[in-house]
């Protein structure tokens, strides 16, 4: 194999020739037939193994801390979680796993290592409201220390820069930009109409929600967005290319899938570059503003102040010094809390993956554009999988045992600005900003007497 293959090399699968591809299929009949049947007591043991909605705040926590906030007195906040239940979850899952020892192949490994994925999952939510609940969350989704691809740079030193460039920016930005608000149901219309460019219609439902804690919530069908709100065009554009366009698309391209229906799971593996692929969607797409970024940065850098002993209150106080509003910064240190010991040393780390998982897709991009392999990109869409996956996978795409992507985003199917963008990052990367001369321009001016 080329050593210019990269990074990705020892995840490339080997290519045959052209005159033989397709010969043997990846998988046989019978083969195929156990492993769909895996698959489906994977699909059903997952099936109550949400994550989010058990470690959910109830509503009126966050205006009872304000309210005492606001008069000086803030204290931690009480909150109890639903514990238990998955008892029967997990042996389904571990049956499966015994089920998969004697397979071999790409797609044997795939559902290995969802099935342990959720199992790692119930970890996570059997030791809820414990220190040990950090444990599982590092290690499932990582934590602000961990690298990035070539590891030169790690999460929180990532987060720190965009918080830098984002203060930078603020600090000598001479135009403001024009606001508007939306109402809900101005996003509800606006939404409906745009989502029929690539859904058939009524594919996702748009509800508007008046007890809805955030802006806005989606599944692979429906998109609620919460009532006398004020939206931002950016919002539209990021709820649409984030939520709809990546979430939405890779869960109905995962329920198309003929054998492995796993791929519309949202399986713990999958949340950094699935999480990655949505906020490089709204990169490529100029969906995302520097605001944006900045609240995901400051989401890192939370959870290290979190980790490193720092309570509920003083999160809230140090997004609060930061600029975010009291709403925000609860909301924000909420999320680096949920299911964690509000007294610190302790976080739910999930929200490292948005800029680390950023930064792997668009490597992976730029990778793909390099060697002529945006096909694999394409791929990416067929349902919610890692990188790894779409380069394992290669051989069921290429004989048909799994499907190509039904639906792509609108920017994936004109490809030719994806490819600008692409090559110029590529070649971009090879100049730091310390090699430009800051004079050039003036100095070649004079010498043409102007």
């Amino acid at each position: 194999m080329p050593a210019s293959r990269g990074i990705y090399a020892d995840l490339f699968p080997a290519q045959a020739p052209a005159d033989s591809q397709h010969e043997t299929p990846s998988v046989n009949r019978s083969e195929l037939d156990r492993l769909a049947a895996i698959d489906s007591a994977i699909m059903d043991a997952a099936r109550d193994i949400k994550v989010l909605s058990r470690l959910s705040w109830p509503a009126g926590v966050m205006s009872e801390f304000l309210q005492a906030w606001q008069r000086g007195r803030a204290r931690l906040p009480h909150v109890t979680y639903q514990t238990g239940g998955l008892t029967d979850a997990r042996i389904q899952l571990r049956n499966c796993l015994k089920a998969l020892a004697g397979h071999d192949g790409p797609m044997a490994d795939y559902l290995r290592a969802t099935a342990a994925s959720y199992d790692a999952l119930i970890g996570l939510l059997d030791a809820v409201g414990t220190n040990r609940m950090a444990v599982h969350s590092r290690l499932i989704y990582g934590g602000p220390g961990d690298p990035i691809s070539s590891g030169h740079v790690d999460n929180l030193e990532a987060a720190r820069h965009f918080l830098d460039v984002g203060k930078a920016y603020y600090e000598s930005a001479r135009l403001q930009e024009a606001d508007y608000c939306l109402s809900a149901e101005n996003m509800r219309d606006e939404l409906t109409a745009r989502l029929e460019d690539v859904f058939p219609p009524r594919t996702i439902r748009i509800d508007i929600d008046p007890g809805l804690a955030s802006k806005a919530a989606a599944g692979a069908t429906r998109i609620r967005l919460r009532a006398a709100t004020c939206y931002s065009e950016y919002d539209l554009e990021q709820l649409l290319q984030h939520e709809a366009f990546v979430h939405s698309l890779t869960a109905l391209n995962g329920r198309a899938q003929p054998h492995l229906r796993t791929l519309s799971l949202g399986a713990p593996r999958t949340t950094g570059p699935q999480e990655g692929l949505a906020t490089f969607s709204e990169l490529v797409t100029g969906a995302i503003d520097i605001s944006r970024v900045e609240r995901l940065a400051l989401r890192v850098v939370a959870i290290h102040h979190a980790l490193a002993g720092a309570d509920f209150v003083e999160v809230f106080r140090f997004l609060i010094d930061r600029g975010q509003t009291p709403q925000e910064s609860f909301q924000s240190a909420m999320r680096v809390f949920r299911g964690a010991p509000l007294t610190g040393g302790s976080a739910f780390t999930k929200d490292v993956v948005y800029l680390h998982g950023l930064m792997e897709v668009h490597t992976f991009f730029r990778w793909a554009m390099q060697h002529q392999r945006l096909d694999l990109t394409r791929r990416f869409f067929a349902g919610r999988m890692t990188i790894g996956d779409v380069m394992r996978l290669t051989p069921l795409f290429d004989d048909g045992a799994l499907s190509e992507p039904a639906y792509l985003p609108p920017w994936m199917v004109r490809t030719n600005g994806l490819a600008a963008y692409l090559a110029f990052s590529v070649f971009a990367n090879r100049i730091t900003v310390e090699e430009l001369d800051e004079h050039h321009e003036f100095d070649t001016i004079s010498d043409l007497g102007m």
